[in-house]
């Protein structure tokens, strides 16, 4: 089975690259026609422009994975299959297991290489895309954000009723010194402003109250300068700044978040979960894709290949549900997550029954 197993794996990852390549270069040619006269209007360099593909193919590749592998698998599959190969194999006393060997070897292939461009290269890709977009394609926009509140030391609590990041100034700020329950310190002020000369807080009109055991202090002033953990690239996030991290980024991401008792922490901590997650989904779909595609048929291959379509997207569309629901806010998140994989290796056992022995 050596030869066999190396021609097996050859052919897979062959078929993988060239399916791959396909799909992306339909997509980015698609992509390009739309986005044409938004090119020519904007004057786009042409190096910008070969930049923004060859990232936004990174990111198709990712997100076109769970059905390049599943065609792959069901068109090899298929076509040993169809040339009685299989049968071949099974009558020689080779087990089935034993034959998806090969096939499992090219899916963990696979799937490693997923995890590297998932940690560590797919990020920049994603945030090469959105600075392209939102330098190029997206008119200015002025908004502000509301309510924030941040842990901006292990007892101190920061917030902010309306910010706007075009000016960098916060409204109605609060930053509050609690310690057991009890209230400290409290400086309150009208506005808050970053102050690019030295690199800081300014908090105008404030007031400062401090309670001892005399009972406290009060003083008030026009203009504050205070030392916070936070600067204006805070709040200046875009929103899928969670995609744009390197795995050890990532981390640290979640640490700092988790020290100020964010809200949005949530989605990193998700984000971590699908980046571990996702690599299985290449051996799990092509176990089943080879169990589907293991018998001969007389119509060719032709209903397999579009069975592994269908059965390709409706793992993405319960991917997406999935991280949906997650993020809406669930007891188990990271159960959540890899539910779509569960379901489908509970169904590659369930088929597993009707392979030909």
């Amino acid at each position: 089975m050596k030869i066999l197993d190396k021609l097996i794996i050859k052919d897979f990852l062959k078929t993988y690259f060239f399916v791959v390549l396909m799909l992306i270069l339909i997509v980015l040619v698609l992509d390009f026609t739309e986005k044409n006269d938004a090119f020519i209007r904007n004057k786009v360099p042409a190096s910008e422009i070969l930049k923004y593909l060859a990232n936004y193919g990174l990111y198709l590749n990712n997100l076109l994975t769970p059905i390049t592998v599943f065609i792959s698998v069901i068109f090899i599959t298929s076509k040993m299959a169809g040339r009685t190969e299989i049968v071949a194999i099974l009558s020689s006393g080779t087990s089935f297991v034993r034959m998806l060997l090969p096939f499992f070897i090219g899916a963990s292939l696979i799937g490693a290489a997923s995890f590297l461009l998932n940690g560590w290269v797919l990020p920049g890709a994603t945030s090469g895309v959105t600075e392209f977009k939102t330098r190029y394609l997206e008119e200015t926009k002025f908004y502000n954000e509301t309510n924030i509140h941040i842990k901006v030391a292990p007892d101190v609590y920061a917030y902010i009723s309306r910010y706007y990041p075009s000016g960098n100034m916060g409204y109605s700020f609060t930053l509050e010194q609690v310690r057991d329950g009890q209230l400290l310190a409290k400086l309150s002020g009208d506005r808050i402003v970053w102050d690019t000369a030295i690199n800081s807080w300014t908090v105008k009109n404030w007031k400062l109250r401090v309670l001892n055991e005399r009972g406290e202090d009060y003083t008030t002033g026009e203009s504050l300068d205070t030392l916070l953990s936070i600067t204006p690239a805070d709040f200046d996030l875009p929103t899928n700044h969670h995609e744009t991290l390197t795995l050890p980024q990532l981390g640290q991401q979640i640490r700092t978040l988790e020290d100020r008792g964010a809200d949005n922490v949530n989605y990193y901590k998700i984000e971590r979960y699908v980046r571990y997650m996702s690599p299985f989904a290449a051996i799990i779909l092509t176990f089943i894709g080879v169990i589907l595609s293991s018998k001969k048929t007389r119509g060719g291959s032709g209903f397999q290949i579009a069975l592994g379509f269908l059965l390709a997207f409706v793992y993405i569309i319960l991917f997406l549900l999935s991280r949906t629901f997650a993020e809406a806010g669930t007891t188990y998140p990271i159960f959540v997550i890899w539910l779509p994989n569960l379901l489908f290796a509970f169904t590659g056992l369930f088929l597993y029954k009707t392979v030909p022995r």
